[in-house]
This record gives C-alpha cells, sequence and structure tokens, in this order.
C-alpha cells in the first residue's frame, strides 16, 4: 500500500479502513470496510472474515486479530480489484510457487518502482527476477489505480 500513498495524494484522496464486530446467527464476523474519500466523493468496499468458535493455541484477541486482517486484506482487494487467486497461466503458477517472503519482496518491488524509489532497469541489474512479468505487474497495478481515480474524479 506504500506505493498508493503518493497517489493518494496527488489526488486529494485519502484511504480509511475500519472493523467492526456483527453478529449474523450465532456467529460473530469481522467486518472491514475501506474507504477512499475525495472532496467531493466517497466510495467504500467491505468484506467479511468470520471469526473461529476456537483456534489452538491463540487467544481470544489473536482469533480476532486473525480475523480482521483476512477481512481487511479482501476489503482492499475489493477496492484495489486485486485478485490473488490463482491462474492458470504458467507465470502465474511460478508466482504463486513463490514463498511468503519472495511474494512480499515481488510486492515491495512493484510498490517502489511505482512511487518511483527504484526503477524496474535498476531491478533487472542488481536481482534475478522475470523482468517481463515485473513489467506487466508494475502496468496492472497502476491501471487498477488510475482506473479509480477516474471512477472517483467523475463520480
Amino acid at each position: 500500500m506504500e506505493a498508493l500513498k503518493p497517489l493518494l495524494k496527488k489526488h486529494g484522496l485519502r484511504q480509511v479502513i475500519d472493523d467492526s464486530i456483527e453478529l449474523i446467527g450465532d456467529r460473530y464476523y469481522v467486518k472491514a470496510t475501506v474507504f477512499v474519500i475525495g472532496e467531493d466523493a466517497e466510495i467504500n468496499t467491505s468484506a467479511y472474515a468470520r471469526e473461529p468458535e476456537t483456534k489452538k493455541g491463540m487467544d481470544d484477541s489473536q482469533v480476532t486479530g486473525t480475523a480482521s486482517s483476512y477481512a481487511r486484506k479482501y476489503a482492499l482487494n475489493g477496492m484495489w480489484l486485486i485478485d490473488d487467486t490463482k491462474d492458470s497461466d504458467v507465470k502465474e503458477e511460478v508466482k504463486n510457487k513463490l514463498s511468503p517472503k519472495d511474494k512480499e519482496r515481488w510486492q515491495t518491488a512493484i510498490q517502489n518502482v511505482i512511487a518511483e524509489k527504484i526503477t524496474i532497469e535498476k531491478i533487472d541489474e542488481l536481482y534475478d527476477v522475470d523482468i517481463l512479468k515485473l513489467r506487466e505487474d508494475v502496468k496492472k497495478t497502476r491501471d487498477k489505480i488510475e482506473g479509480l481515480d477516474k471512477e472517483i474524479n467523475n463520480g
């Protein structure tokens, strides 16, 4: 989300995430709502995650925190049109086989390119990465951000 901050600021927008607890039936759910707020408009999206009745090795606050993190992740995915499901495309299969640490590094690289902290060429020079995939992922992320910006400014 670090790459998003300068773009939000540039367009006079801010993002807020709010959690609430809702009782649905006999189960409690964490509802995460992401708001993107501009001078004349606001959009939001929500996602729910259910707290398990018990989770071995976790106290109640950890169980709630896990549900909150999950709900926030999916609310953000909905807001920014992020699809983190597996794809049949071979490149996506390889990407999904990355370790969690490598996935985090990949996302950080995309964010840093968008925030103009580093160039794709410099990443190519320093690391052994699929530069075409990096270019593609940076473009997809920029397109999503620009699409939202247009939606907000035209809404």
